[in-house]
């Protein structure tokens, strides 16, 4: 899939993944919708499988591929939520996984990837060493590159959210889903401005503001090493996820380090969720009215949090 997706493809997606994935819960708030000033919905990826979005995408592109491309196997290189989502994606269709992380990832996560049956390689933590050993392991395995954001199977997968949301609750007048490489943002464009009135609005950290500033300039401004809590959001939009975003007019709003913080403990204290750092950017942006609506969907896009570490203890 060359082209940009269509709200085709993320129907085709949700058709593939629905033996595997979960349809996720919508939950509310009363006294966040106090806080918001909007009565807000939360689609709760935070209780997918793998704690997060990004088994959708990772799901639909190992589904997606032919029996010949599967033979040889998938690869990529993450330290996070996509790392086990493509380990878990593979086993399941029964192919082999080869997953570069960091060899100062957390162990945990190390584990729960080898957990999942997937070879693990470790590099250096500089992104110089990740794309080389990528390189290595799939010139050497044969393996089929599945980008984290930066394709379209992906994509379509991570719009599976949106399009539930969609079939969840009627009438809503903006959806929020946090943003780093775009791909569940992009998704979600994709999806909620082809199948409702709703506006799609991404929200990052101010200090990790990249895809504010590329929307802005029009052109991909990378960010570099950005130093924020929410961890996930700190790649850079790819040529995908840029286009779609561009062409949905996708509006980027940021929110404080604070704001973080005191959303990932205002979802716990009132709706005993835990929800990780960047999924709370989403929900930071709708507590300090920076998203216009009366009805607002938040896309929870994860709760893997290291609970011995939460910054609100």
């Amino acid at each position: 899939m060359s082209r940009l997706p269509t709200v085709e493809d993320i129907r085709g997606a949700a058709v593939r993944i629905a033996p595997h994935a979960h349809v996720t819960p919508v939950m509310t708030s009363r006294t966040i919708d106090g806080i918001a000033g909007a009565r807000v919905f939360f689609k709760c990826e935070n209780l997918q499988r793998v704690g997060a979005f990004k088994f959708r995408g990772a799901c639909n592109a190992v589904l997606s591929l032919s029996d010949e491309e599967a033979r040889r196997g998938v690869a990529t290189h993450s330290s996070g939520n996509h790392a086990a989502a493509l380990a878990l994606a593979a086993r399941i269709r029964g192919v082999a996984a080869y997953i570069v992380m960091p060899e100062n990832a957390p162990a945990v996560k190390r584990a729960a990837v080898e957990g999942y049956g997937a070879r693990v390689v470790g590099c250096a933590p500089t992104l110089r060493s990740r794309e080389e050993t990528i390189a290595r392991v799939m010139s050497e395995t044969g393996a089929i590159l599945v980008h984290p954001y930066n394709d379209a199977r992906v994509i379509a997968g991570q719009g599976t959210a949106a399009l539930e949301l969609a079939a969840q609750v009627d009438d809503l007048d903006a959806v929020v889903a946090p943003v780093s490489g775009g791909g569940l943002l992009s998704g979600t464009a994709i999806a909620t401005g082809s199948l409702s009135r709703a506006r799609t609005i991404g929200a990052e950290p101010e200090a990790a503001d990249d895809a504010a500033r590329s929307m802005r300039e029009g052109r991909i401004l990378p960010s570099n090493d950005p130093v924020t809590i929410a961890d996930g959001l700190r790649s850079s939009l790819g040529e995908l996820t840029f286009a779609v975003l561009r062409e949905r007019g996708v509006e980027i709003v940021t929110v404080s380090e604070e704001d973080i913080v005191k959303a990932m403990r205002v979802v716990w204290e009132r709706m005993k969720l835990v929800i990780e750092p960047s999924a709370a950017v989403a929900v930071a942006a709708v507590l300090r009215r920076s998203v216009q609506g009366a009805r607002i969907g938040v896309i929870l896009s994860g709760g893997n949090v290291d609970l011995t570490r939460l910054p609100f203890t």
